[in-house]
C-alpha cells in the first residue's frame, strides 16, 4: 500500500476537488475539446499528456473558469463553476502557460501581491523565497529575470498560499534539473497534505515520477489513461496516439 493511496483513502468521503462532466467547448475557428469526463481527488496528482494542440491548456482554462463549457459542466469543490462562491478561488493555485507578474516590480513585491490576491498573509513570502531558492533575486525586477527564475516565481506565487486545488500547465518549462527536482518534491508534499493536483506535461519520464494517474488527450478528446509503470513510455504514448488517429480517421470516412 503506497503512501499516496493511504492519503487519498483519508479523504474518501470528501467531494472531488475538480470534476469534469461531459464538458465540451468548440471555437469558431475550429478546435476545442469535447466530452471530457474525469475527477481529481484530494491527495492525488493527475497528469494530462498529449501532443501539442491536444487541448490540454483549453481543459485547464475550463477548470479555472477562464473559459466556460458549451456542453456539460465543470465543478470545483462540489459546486458548478457558475455557482462557485467567489471566496473559493482563494483555495486555488494556478500557473497557465506563462507566469503572471508585474514586470517592473521585484520578485518580493510580486509574491506579496499574489498573497493579497489569494487572501493570504504576506508574511509567507520569506518562506516562499526560501523554498523556491529565490532569495538571491528577491529584490530584482521581474523583467530582468531569466526564464527559469520567472517560472519559479510563477510557481511560488501559485503555491505559497497552500491551495487545496493546484492547476499547473507545463510547470517544468525553462526549469533546470535542480528546479525540476524541487518542483517534484513540492507537488509530492502538497499531495501528501491533501491537495488535489492537475498538471500537464510533455515530459513523460517526469510524469512517471510524480503522477498517480496519467490521462491521455488527443485532438480535444480524452482517449484513456497511460500506465506510467510500464517500460518505454514514449513508444507507448505515440502508439496510443497513432491508433486513435487511425480510428478517428476511419470513423470520419464512414460518416462520409
Amino acid at each position: 500500500m503506497t503512501v499516496r493511496w493511504v492519503v487519498r483513502s483519508m479523504y474518501s468521503g470528501v467531494p472531488d476537488m475538480l470534476a469534469f462532466e461531459n464538458a465540451g467547448l468548440r471555437f469558431r475557428g475550429g478546435g476545442g475539446v469535447e466530452d471530457l469526463t474525469f475527477e481529481v481527488h484530494p491527495g492525488e496528482v493527475v497528469a494530462l499528456i498529449g501532443p501539442n494542440g491536444a487541448g490540454k491548456t483549453t481543459l485547464m482554462r475550463l477548470a479555472l473558469g477562464m473559459l466556460r463549457p458549451q456542453q456539460g459542466a465543470v465543478r470545483l469543490f462540489d459546486h458548478p463553476l457558475s455557482h462557485l462562491p467567489s471566496a473559493s478561488w482563494a483555495r486555488v493555485g494556478a500557473l497557465i502557460e506563462v507566469p503572471l507578474a508585474y514586470p517592473e516590480l521585484t520578485v518580493r513585491e510580486n509574491l506579496r501581491i499574489a498573497c493579497y490576491l489569494h487572501g493570504s498573509d504576506p508574511d509567507r513570502v520569506p518562506d516562499a523565497l526560501e523554498a523556491w531558492r529565490l532569495a538571491p533575486v528577491a529584490d530584482r525586477r521581474f523583467r530582468h529575470l531569466s526564464l527559469g527564475n520567472r517560472q519559479r516565481v510563477g510557481l511560488a506565487a501559485a503555491l505559497q498560499h497552500d491551495p487545496r486545488l493546484v492547476v499547473l500547465d507545463e510547470p517544468s518549462n525553462a526549469l533546470d534539473p535542480a528546479s525540476v527536482i524541487l518542483l517534484r518534491d513540492q507537488l509530492a508534499q502538497r499531495a501528501k497534505d491533501g491537495a488535489a493536483i492537475l498538471v500537464s506535461s510533455h515530459y513523460l519520464d517526469e510524469v512517471a515520477r510524480i503522477a498517480d494517474r496519467a490521462l491521455l488527450m488527443n485532438k480535444g478528446r480524452m482517449i484513456g489513461a497511460l500506465d506510467t509503470t510500464g517500460s518505454d513510455l514514449e513508444r507507448t504514448f505515440f502508439e496510443r496516439v497513432r491508433q486513435d488517429d487511425e480510428h478517428h480517421s476511419s470513423a470520419v470516412e464512414v460518416l462520409r
